[in-house]
């Protein structure tokens, strides 16, 4: 399949090159029909271009409709670049970064994601304000990990509700894919809650403070393989790490009534979703569930507010309630109620949004 065709549903996708720093990025911009694409920049040792150019447009895909769905008047984007995080990183490097973006002229606005931190994007505030989710000290709303992680709990408090009658988080137990900035957070409410934990994860450093706030707190908690993780006996199954891992392979494996996470793109295929749905397992569609810091971050253009934000993500709890209830009545998966419900409101609201039109630059400018 040549590029044009990997690319036709993307209005635009910039290829990234600066041989001083060794910069290789990919910026891919799905759609801008609700306003400016907005994303996150991920940084991952991707085995070819073609690998991050795939992972790129699913992710900027995801990224239209999580737009959508959180009501904020953006399109969707992503960004990543080829490098290893513990590595490869420079000041100049995100400097260079800062300038292909800035060249986009306010189509795309960008921040951390995985792999990034806060800290890299001050060095590319240097080169444009298309960046947020910047630290407070630098006008920004810091940490858009902490809505997320709230959205994920949000979510599995709508997924119990539906599913048992109950928002209570305690005496079930939860199988957690990855501990990274979210999962850790989600993890750690999960166990001040009282719930039995499965996880897994590369990180040794995550595991062992884990395991010891467990003991602390003298909740269960059971550390398991990579390739243990999906056939853990849990309730619910919480993905918080690369996306593609609800697949042909991993399906058959799972023994959970649930699966509600923050990982992006958690479906290898759409098909997948039904795949769920036959085998009765509840999906909440993941752009639903992480969208927590999506808000703050796009909140983030219009002055930082967290109260204003914390209001919102808790809107993901309703959100997923009524998509519930309507694959209850329609006899449709989860995924297809989501997508419909985005691409509805995409194309009810499309041409409608002028807030750009005259948006003002943000009132600290690192370059001063």
């Amino acid at each position: 399949m040549n590029v044009f065709e990997k690319i036709r549903e993307h209005e635009q996708v910039v290829f990234c090159n600066d041989e001083t720093t060794g910069l290789r990025a990919i910026i891919a911009i799905h759609s801008t029909r609700l306003g400016p694409a907005l994303g996150g920049c991920r940084m991952f040792p991707y085995k070819s271009e073609e690998a991050a150019l795939e992972d790129v447009l699913r992710l900027s895909k995801g990224m239209t409709y999580k737009c959508a769905a959180a009501d904020v008047d953006f399109g969707g984007g992503k960004s990543v670049i080829i490098g290893d995080p513990h590595k490869d990183k420079s000041p100049e490097l995100f400097r260079a970064f800062g300038q292909f973006v800035e060249s986009l002229n306010g189509r795309f606005y960008t921040g951390t994601d995985m792999g990034t931190t806060t800290d890299d994007f001050v060095h590319a505030l240097k080169e444009t304000n298309c960046i947020v989710g910047v630290d407070e000290a630098y006008g920004g709303s810091g940490d858009s990990s902490i809505p997320t992680a709230h959205g994920v709990i949000y979510g599995i408090q709508a997924s119990n509700q539906f599913l048992w009658g109950t928002t209570d988080l305690a005496n079930r137990s939860y199988s957690i894919q990855g501990l990274g900035k979210v999962g850790y957070k989600v993890a750690e409410r999960l166990l001040e809650s009282g719930a039995d934990l499965y996880v897994t994860d590369i990180d040794q450093n995550a595991i062992d403070q884990l395991v010891k706030k467990a003991k602390e707190l003298g909740t269960g908690i059971k550390v398991v393989s990579s390739e243990e993780i999906y056939s853990c006996p849990a309730d619910v199954f919480v993905p918080c790490a690369l996306g593609g891992i609800i697949n042909d392979d991993t399906i058959p494996q799972l023994k959970v009534q649930s699966v509600v996470g923050s990982a992006n793109n958690q479906l290898l295929e759409v098909r997948h979703g039904k795949t769920l749905h036959e085998k009765g397992i509840l999906y909440a569609p993941d752009y639903i569930v992480n969208a927590g810091g999506l808000i703050q971050v796009a909140d983030e253009l219009y002055t930082p507010n967290k109260d204003r934000v914390l209001r919102k993500t808790k809107a993901i709890y309703s959100s997923l309630l009524d998509i519930y209830s309507h694959t209850v009545d329609s006899g449709i998966t989860t995924v297809e109620a989501a997508n419909s419900f985005c691409e509805k409101r995409i194309e009810t609201r499309t041409r409608r949004n002028s807030f750009f039109s005259h948006m003002k630059r943000p009132k600290w400018d690192v370059r001063t």
